[in-house]
């Protein structure tokens, strides 16, 4: 019988490492900090399509924004769909699709429909698979801009388990917070909390995820966990439901309070207009700086009935 020495022995683990890796695996190693941390953004079709796409507007602002230009080696693009990715591996991004059996996520996904609902699970399925991972994660909806690099704003005291954006900021109200932006470490208690959010959208039937964190919250799954939290200022962390008042300190804006792509385009392509000519104010200028109404959003709203 022959006897393996330690490097064949090693190199024998090394390949069985190598096979049981599969392909989130890798690009999640490709594309991670050094201290494991990834920033992840889903998209679909229908916002990779036209002369001017949300994902192109979103990749624009890491051109634009303040020190964020190296983020984007960091940023992993979850395609929904075939043309999704194709535009994805495109334009030469860290990207992976992300299957998902008998649903076709690829048009537009109208809020509260049935489509949008099964796709905002499926992210929940898969940022907790992340988690499984070892890796922390930056989730960053794709109608976000990223205009100034918010790695410094997000607390690094690693104590702090979840930080989560907010539509309307008053320091603790969770009624008011945002899934489409948050930083979330990978530990036990963050992985527990993933796994139990997902299972009860069961009992949820026709509500959104961020509906049933907003339950939990108030139901005290996070102090039962021990999981520490807080919610983000939209000074910092702005959308067009509550502007900032500071440009001056301004991270992020959001398209939220919004229903349509095509409105959404529009009033990001102003707010990235009137960015530029923010960044050319004298310091002294920036605190008489306003920000557009966001007629495009507004106008989205009229009409509209709750499909379900």
């Amino acid at each position: 019988m022959q006897v393996l020495n330690n490097h064949d022995y090693l190199r024998i683990l090394q390949l069985k490492m190598i096979i049981h890796r599969d392909e989130l695996d890798e690009v999640l190693a490709e594309t991670s900090m050094e201290n494991k941390t990834v920033i992840i953004a889903m998209v679909n079709k229908a916002y990779v399509e036209g002369d001017k796409s949300i994902l192109d507007l979103f990749l624009d602002s890491f051109w634009l924004g303040d020190s964020t230009q190296g983020l984007i080696n960091h940023l992993l693009i979850v395609a929904t769909d075939e043309v999704s990715y194709q535009r994805c591996k495109f334009l030469q991004r860290h990207c992976y699709k992300l299957e998902t059996d008998g649903v076709d996520f690829a048009e537009e996904q109208l809020y509260m429909t049935k489509n949008y609902l099964e796709m905002m699970w499926r992210r929940t399925q898969f940022l907790g698979d992340v988690l499984k991972r070892g890796y922390n994660f930056i989730f960053t909806d794709t109608d976000i801009l990223w205009l100034r690099n918010p790695i410094s704003i997000l607390s690094s005291n690693e104590t702090i388990d979840f930080q989560i954006a907010t539509d309307f900021f008053n320091g603790s109200n969770s009624d008011h917070l945002n899934n489409g932006f948050s930083i979330v470490r990978s530990n036990n208690k963050t992985i527990s909390l993933f796994d139990y959010w997902y299972a009860k959208r069961k009992d949820y039937d026709g509500c959104t995820e961020q509906v049933v964190l907003v339950t939990l919250v108030k139901n005290g799954l996070f102090k039962d966990l021990g999981l520490t939290f807080r919610f983000l200022d939209t000074l910092y962390f702005s959308g067009f439901c509550e502007k900032s008042r500071d440009v001056g300190v301004v991270v992020t804006v959001h398209a939220n309070c919004c229903r349509t792509v095509s409105a959404k385009i529009a009033d990001l392509t102003t707010v990235i207009h009137h960015w530029k000519r923010a960044k050319k104010l004298p310091a002294n200028e920036t605190s008489t700086f306003r920000w557009p109404e966001h007629v495009a959003c507004i106008d989205s709203w009229k009409n509209y009935t709750n499909p379900w």
